[in-house]
């Protein structure tokens, strides 16, 4: 019987065990998917728990009711690949010999690697939000603060889910309104991009609404370390800002195994082709979601979109064919923006972020860099999405290939 062996039970690779259950034969060939941990977090949900929108059971459920029946569900640390042989070595010394490998171990948050990051003030005055257990620390802290110098912070790109920072600067501006301490709360954001965006036209509709609401933007800033006496950043070129909390972005590096097999680059991404999604050093495994190095944002979309390609080209390698299935890079983001309403951008490798209508031209009934309640009514929609119909591998009324219509051309 022919192996596959996916690693990584989370959004690309339940995705993709899903898929390949209901297309392969299952007298000829058996799918092993292998993941450390047996929860499944939706993790754009955590951005709402320090808010109290969201509470943990509402992004947490078990793993294996996501995988098919049929499938055989691994629960282990993984050691290490060894690619030239077709194996993968589990911890405890077991081995799993594959045809196919599909790499989807993700990207993990690495607050270890700023120094005074993890230092005394880490989850009292310095929390992350990219974790449960940071949301949750943060939304006890924000229970009882009454106010000061609020600092949101990315250390470098790249990172899960680009908006998440801005959505949560847009989100606290909303809650300490709501709160009635608005006037005693100062917003900043702190970026080393040179504005709120990597793309100009998104730059500069993000920027003014980040202006309306008061929210300073410290572009280019490269955090070198965190002093926790001080309560400040620096950043490489001496630059200081204080903080009174600082909610911080760690760096994103994919994971230590990918380190361990010789397979990753200086960040444990693994080096993929851009178009046909497989390894550019093996021609028997194909790379899914953040873990690859692809030059696109690491969000779940491109994760859905990415594993139509991938499906595509896996099927074609099986079956002796040429990989004629080319991934555009799209991407396709839900921006929270406060007080009921929402952004949304479209994009892929070459057309950045632009004004129209989404998915129907005209009609949408999402608009395309605007900010409005009914985009707001997108971001909520996904979750239920995201746990019935994405997760299954099942089909969304969206095409993976980025499509022009409904597009507006800005000169």
């Amino acid at each position: 019987m022919r192996q596959i062996v996916i690693l990584g039970a989370g959004t690309a690779g339940t995705m993709m065990a899903n898929k390949l259950y209901k297309s392969l034969n299952s007298g000829e060939w058996r799918i092993t998917v292998v993941d450390q941990h047996k929860t499944h977090y939706y993790q754009p949900g955590f951005l709402f728990i320090p808010f109290g929108i969201y509470k943990k059971e509402d992004v947490i459920k078990p793993k294996a009711d996501f995988i098919p029946s049929g499938v055989n569900l691994i629960f282990s640390s993984i050691d290490r690949i060894e690619a030239n042989s077709n194996k993968v070595f589990l911890e405890g010394g077991k081995v799993l010999n594959y045809d196919y490998l599909i790499i989807a171990s993700g990207t993990k948050t690495c607050p270890e690697e700023t120094p005074g990051m993890k230092d005394k003030l880490w989850y009292k005055e310095i929390f992350d939000f990219y974790t449960i257990d940071g949301a949750l620390a943060l939304q006890n802290f924000f229970k009882y603060w009454e106010g000061g110098k609020l600092v949101m912070a990315i250390t470098e790109l790249p990172y899960k889910c680009p908006v998440a920072p801005l959505e949560f600067v847009f989100l606290a501006d909303a809650y300490f309104t709501e709160k009635g301490i608005r006037d005693k709360v100062d917003i900043t954001y702190v970026t080393p991009m040179s504005g709120a965006f990597t793309k100009p036209i998104a730059t500069k509709m993000l920027s003014e609404l980040l202006k309306e609401k008061n929210i300073k933007v410290v572009p280019d800033f490269y955090i070198e370390h965190i002093d926790n006496d001080e309560k400040k950043i620096v950043s490489y070129d001496n630059q200081e800002i204080d903080f009174d909390v600082l909610t911080i972005v760690p760096m994103n590096m994919g994971d230590k195994m990918i380190e361990r097999s010789g397979l990753g680059d200086d960040m444990n991404f693994v080096p993929t082709n851009k178009e046909t999604l497989r390894s550019d050093a093996f021609e028997n495994i194909f790379v899914l979601g953040d873990a690859s190095n692809i030059p696109t944002s690491k969000a779940g979309s491109v994760a859905h979109f990415a594993a139509e390609i991938l499906f595509e080209n896996l099927m074609s390698a099986i079956e002796g064919r040429p990989l004629y299935a080319k991934f555009d890079g799209h991407a396709n983001c839900y921006i929270e923006t406060g007080f009921g309403k929402g952004a949304l951008i479209d994009f892929n490798y070459t057309t950045e972020p632009l004004p129209g209508t989404f998915p129907l031209p005209g009609i949408g009934p999402f608009g395309l860099l605007e900010n409005t309640k009914m985009n707001h009514y997108g971001k909520v929609m996904f979750r239920w999405i995201y746990w019935h119909i994405l997760l299954k591998g099942k089909e969304l009324p969206v095409e993976p290939l980025m499509s022009m219509a409904g597009k507006k051309t800005v000169n």
